[in-house]
């Protein structure tokens, strides 16, 4: 589960490549979408077809004459959930949304508006019960880091202070823009192009217990075709 309350920090981006990391990778994979700009919902619906399907629930949407539990049923087999939360989301819902997690990513912005926001949000997470008993893992991430080193040093000195696991800092890349347009991830984009990035990713996959990304799942996207193609 992507979780903080504070908007523009990523989750959506983190999730979806997450989830097309975990398809890619043979997984029966879920995205759950509980935003209400249903950013996580239109990704899936760039997705190409040659890509390793992933089923998308828009749990933000309440469809006529369909009741929660039909619309929030997984299909059989399925072995991969990530559910990209909302921006807003109240303290008063962080029991429900910790209670359906086995995995919690909270990623911050190098911002002094994003580390107050992330303070008060960890000092709440941390009493929630699952996470207090250590049944609900945390971890914690330092997202888009650019060129002002101040405010990188901050955020990293901040996380590293936390009760939680601090995995890896994501650094601000225009492959994350490139791969949400056409509905893949980071990791489906040319292999010489996103090495730095995939060596980012590599402390949050080992956190979660994946193994390293095959070669085989490198795809690249030409400028003359706006779909991506495999590059076996």
């Amino acid at each position: 589960m992507l979780l903080n309350p504070k908007g523009g920090c990523g989750k959506t981006t983190i999730g979806t490549s997450l989830a097309s990391y975990f398809a890619a990778s043979g997984r029966s994979t879920v995205l759950v979408d509980y935003d209400s700009q249903g950013s996580s919902t239109r990704w899936l619906q760039c997705r190409p077809e040659a890509c390793r399907k992933i089923h998308g629930i828009a749990a933000y949407l309440t469809p006529p004459g369909v009741t929660r539990s039909w619309q929030m049923r997984f299909p059989a087999g399925v072995s991969k959930v990530v559910v990209d939360t909302a921006a807003g989301l109240s303290f008063k819902q962080l029991p429900d949304m910790v209670e359906q997690s086995d995995f919690i990513i909270v990623p911050v912005l190098p911002s002094r508006i994003d580390i107050d926001a992330a303070a008060d949000f960890l000092e709440v997470l941390a009493r929630m019960p699952g996470v207090r008993g250590g049944t609900r893992r945390v971890a914690v991430l330092a997202n888009r880091l650019h060129g002002n080193r101040r405010l990188v040093r901050e955020l990293k000195s901040f996380l590293a202070a936390q009760d939680f696991s601090f995995v890896t800092s994501f650094r601000e890349s225009s492959n994350y823009m490139r791969a949400t347009e056409l509905g893949i991830g980071v990791h489906d984009l040319d292999h010489k192009r996103t090495r730095v990035d995939r060596q980012q990713w590599q402390p949050l996959l080992d956190w979660l217990g994946d193994a390293p990304a095959p070669k085989s799942l490198a795809w690249t996207a030409t400028a003359s075709q706006n779909q991506p193609q495999a590059n076996l």
